[in-house]
This record gives C-alpha cells, sequence and structure tokens, in this order.
C-alpha cells in the first residue's frame, strides 16, 4: 500500500503526528478541567456542606468514568490494531460491539444510582445534610448516565481512526454547554428554576448528550476508515473478550481510584469535613495538570497500537519516548505553578481560614507527585497499546490500595493532617519504580522482536 493510502499513524513523522493528534485531545481535556473547576466554583457558593456533597460523589462518577473509558480503550486498542493490520471487519465488528457494550453498562448504572444514592452517602458517614444533597447529584448524574457513555464511545471510535480534531469538538461543546448552564441551573437564572446541586448535575448530563449526539453525526459522516452497521448485526463473544482483555484492566486501574477515593474520604472526616472539602477541591485543581497529559495518552495509545499492528518499532519506540518528555514537562510546570500560589488558587473556591489552614500544605505535599505521575501516565498508555493492560491495572493497586490507602491511614494515626498527604508523593514513587521495571520488560518480549519478519 502506497504512503499516500496509508492512515497517517503509519507515515507521519513521529512528532508531528504526536503532536497533531494529541494537542486536539489536550485542548478538550483542558475545556473539561475547566469545567470541572467552574463546576465546584459555583457549588462552593452553595455552601462548604455542598461543596463536600460533590466531593463525596466523585467515587461513583469515577466509577462509570472508568467503565466507559476502560471500554473505549479496549475498542481504541483493538480497532488501531485491527487497521494497521489491515484487518477491515474485526475494526468494523469492534465498533459495532462497543456501541451496545456502552449502552448495557449505562443501564445498569442507571439502576444502581437511581436505588443506592441515598446509602452510598450514609455509608460514608455523611451528615444528613450533605447527604441529602449528594444524593440529590448522584441520582441525576447516575439516571442519565448514558451520556458519558456513549459520548466517551464515539469518541473513541474517532479516535482509533486518528480523527482527535473531532473529539475536540465534541468535548468542547459539551464542556461549554456544561459551563454556560452551571450558574443558570444552579442559582435559577431566567427562566430556570433554582436547583441547587442537582443543577449542577444537570448541566453536566446535559453537555454529556449534546457531545454524544454530536460524536455520533462525526462518525456517521467524516470516519470513513470504519463501516459499522446494524444491519444483521449479533453480539460476538471473540470482539467482547479481545476488547475487554484490555479494557477490563483499565477499568479495574480506573475503578482502583474510586475505591481510594472513598477510603480517602472515610479518613479525612474523622478529622473534619473541611478536609474532604479540600481533597474534593485537589482534585479539581490537579485535571488542570492531568487533563494535558491524559490527552497526550489518548493521542498516542493509537499511535502505538497501529505500529505495533504495522510491525514499525522504530516509530513505535519514538512515539512512547516523546510522549514521556512532554508528559514530564507538562507536570513541571503544574508542579510550579501549585507550590508558588496554593493559597490564590484555594480563594477561588471561597475558601475559609480553615479550609487555607488545611489546604495550602495540602495542595503543596500532594502535588510533589506530579512528575512522577506523568511518567506513570506513558507507562501505562503503552502498556495499553501493546495489550499488556494487566500490568497497569497491577501498578495501580500497588499505588493506590497497597500503599497510598495504608500509608495514609498510618499516617491519620498521628493525629496530624498534614502528615496524611504524604502518603501521596510516597505511593507515586513506589508507583514508578514498577513502572520503569515492567517497562524494561515489556520492551524486551513484545517490542524487540518487531525487528524480526513476520
Amino acid at each position: 500500500m502506497s504512503q499516500a493510502s496509508e492512515n497517517k499513524m503509519g507515515v507521519m513523522p513521529i512528532k508531528r503526528l504526536v503532536l497533531s493528534m494529541s494537542l486536539p485531545m489536550m485542548i478538550s481535556m483542558l475545556v473539561q478541567a475547566l469545567y470541572n473547576v467552574v463546576d465546584s466554583y459555583f457549588v462552593a457558593k452553595i455552601s462548604e456542606d455542598a461543596l463536600t456533597a460533590v466531593g463525596m460523589a466523585f467515587p461513583f462518577q469515577n466509577l462509570m468514568i472508568a467503565v466507559s473509558v476502560g471500554t473505549g480503550v479496549g475498542v481504541n486498542a483493538l480497532l488501531s490494531r485491527s487497521l494497521g493490520a489491515k484487518d477491515q471487519e474485526t475494526a468494523n465488528r469492534s465498533a459495532e460491539n462497543g456501541v451496545l457494550l456502552a449502552a448495557i453498562s449505562s443501564v445498569v448504572f442507571m439502576a444502581i444510582a437511581l436505588l443506592f444514592a441515598q446509602p452510598f452517602f450514609e455509608l460514608q458517614k455523611a451528615t444528613p445534610e450533605i447527604a441529602r444533597q449528594g444524593a440529590a447529584y448522584l441520582r441525576i448524574c447516575g439516571g442519565l448516565s448514558f451520556g458519558i457513555f456513549l459520548e466517551v464511545m464515539f469518541e473513541r471510535l474517532l479516535q482509533s481512526t486518528g480523527r482527535t480534531f473531532h473529539t475536540m469538538i465534541t468535548q468542547g461543546v459539551g464542556a461549554v454547554i456544561n459551563i454556560v448552564m452551571d450558574p443558570v441551573l444552579i442559582f435559577g437564572l431566567g427562566p430556570f428554576p433554582k436547583m441547587g446541586v442537582a443543577g449542577a448535575a444537570a448541566a453536566t448530563v446535559l453537555g454529556q448528550i449534546v457531545a454524544a449526539i454530536l460524536a455520533l453525526v462525526f462518525n456517521i459522516t467524516c470516519n470513513h476508515d470504519i463501516q459499522p452497521t446494524l444491519k444483521g448485526f449479533q453480539p460476538s463473544g471473540r470482539i467482547i473478550r479481545q476488547i475487554y482483555s484490555v479494557g477490563v484492566p483499565t477499568i479495574v486501574l480506573n475503578s482502583i481510584s474510586s475505591i481510594m477515593t472513598f477510603g480517602m474520604n472515610l479518613i479525612l472526616i474523622s478529622f473534619t469535613s473541611t478536609a474532604v472539602a479540600v481533597f474534593n477541591v485537589y482534585f479539581k485543581l490537579q485535571s488542570f495538570v492531568f487533563m494535558p497529559v491524559f490527552g497526550l495518552n489518548n493521542g498516542l495509545v493509537p499511535i502505538v497500537s497501529y505500529n505495533y499492528g504495522a510491525r514499525k518499532k522504530k516509530r513505535l519506540v519514538e512515539a512512547v519516548r516523546f510522549g514521556a518528555l512532554l508528559a514530564v514537562g507538562i507536570m513541571l510546570v503544574g508542579l510550579a505553578v501549585i507550590q508558588l500560589f496554593p493559597a490564590p488558587i484555594l480563594g477561588i473556591f471561597e475558601a475559609s481560614a480553615d479550609m487555607l489552614r488545611i489546604g495550602v500544605p495540602a495542595l503543596r505535599i500532594i502535588s510533589l507527585c506530579f512528575v512522577f505521575a506523568g511518567f506513570n501516565v506513558i507507562c501505562s498508555s503503552t502498556f495499553q497499546a501493546l495489550g499488556s493492560g494487566v500490568l497497569s491495572m497491577f501498578i495501580s493497586i500497588i499505588r493506590q490500595l497497597v500503599v497510598l490507602l495504608p500509608a495514609a491511614f498510618l499516617l491519620s494515626l498521628t493525629g496530624n493532617l498534614d502528615l496524611v498527604w504524604l502518603a501521596f508523593p510516597i505511593a507515586e514513587v513506589a508507583a514508578v519504580c514498577l513502572s520503569v521495571a515492567f517497562l524494561r520488560h515489556t520492551f524486551r518480549t513484545v517490542v524487540d522482536p518487531l525487528d524480526a519478519q513476520p
């Protein structure tokens, strides 16, 4: 096949390719990070209890995101690898089965959210007022979860074929709708009712649904590398197993952060609910640093998968190396900003004197993990793209469940809240040691054999 007819992931110079595929994703994810912060900005104006309620809802929301993104990563890796190997049939079936899995997942989470929202907050020892506001928020986000599941899946189909500019548009439109509608629905501006915390949830799902519809339109009109069809469609056990061979480790990997957040909420609320609010604010702020790296990750996975399928080792290695350098550079900038300006940043969220007292050292201590985390994200994307997602899962289990939570609990026994935050950099250092070891093993066993002729 000539270079003119081959997908750009196999022929474009690597640095330009990584930037062209990642920059749109990085921009769109920065916009998403902005609406996460705007969400909390307006919620904080209701009360600190409202901010805490949204923070306590995060583990469940993150679980939905984990399942949607994990399934999407599995489809992304299989579809890109199939295109690289010129297997059009598998590429088409991957898209069809991926959409089915997204729809089924949304129904499951809708049922769970509607039935168990209130007990979820009571389990976290929330006060009655925090539980009431949190349950109202979660019933809307979970009850209309089809928006996030279909948005992620349709966007992953676009990413799999290198059309990341289109995903930048869909995510950007969804984020802008969320940002605009947040104050409108929270405070009841114009003809809209005042919904409080529930308004923040309604704005979120509205943005997700519009983004999903737009992503579907882009797939139908612009994504000509795949031709999925409903005619004669039947679920394929073979395709679903291949999707989840990468997707399940990714789901578990991302779900682990829900367990970690749930555990940290329990540890922190034993000090004060303000500590939980600070933890929630940190997660919103860190998204400004991590989201560009996740955008880089999303652009890198199909590049590595495609060139692995095409047995182009030099391009694969160059992409991973360049991605790691970019990720660490982004994290260094984020570290500098948070170390220098923690108090003004917290002031965005109506921080009280008590919140500043807790939050300033918290942000400075936790952000020490940023540089290590950037390298770990790129290692994780490499494992996923090469079909070794289980390694990412193992590292995440060690980092968040074996090191971070036990360390935070043990440090909490000192009665000094500032020491609890040290668990984050401790865990990230442990993870980077494992990532280096696994990366060397993966290159030796999976990448180096590509030198041999197929």
